[in-house]
């Protein structure tokens, strides 16, 4: 059970930074979405959803691998 947990929150992250690199590609090729009224705001956002999911999957994979003494702390 706590596997499935464990999947599911690594699996939303991930999706909100699949969104952020999507709404990235649409600014560089010109395709405005209707809730952005502009390119440079539109990618923007992409860059901010982007880092913020990768930023959490990573924070949750180094809490993790500290958890069980794989990585060493900061002395």
């Amino acid at each position: 059970m706590s596997r499935i947990i464990a999947l599911l929150t690594l699996f939303i992250p991930g999706i909100f930074a699949v969104i952020g690199i999507k709404l990235m590609r649409d600014a560089l090729f010109n395709i405005v979405h209707p809730i952005f009224f502009h390119l440079f705001i539109q990618f923007a956002a992409g860059l901010i959803i982007f880092l913020l999911g990768l930023a959490f999957i990573g924070g949750f994979m180094v809490h993790r691998d500290r958890k069980k003494n794989k990585i060493q702390r900061k002395r």
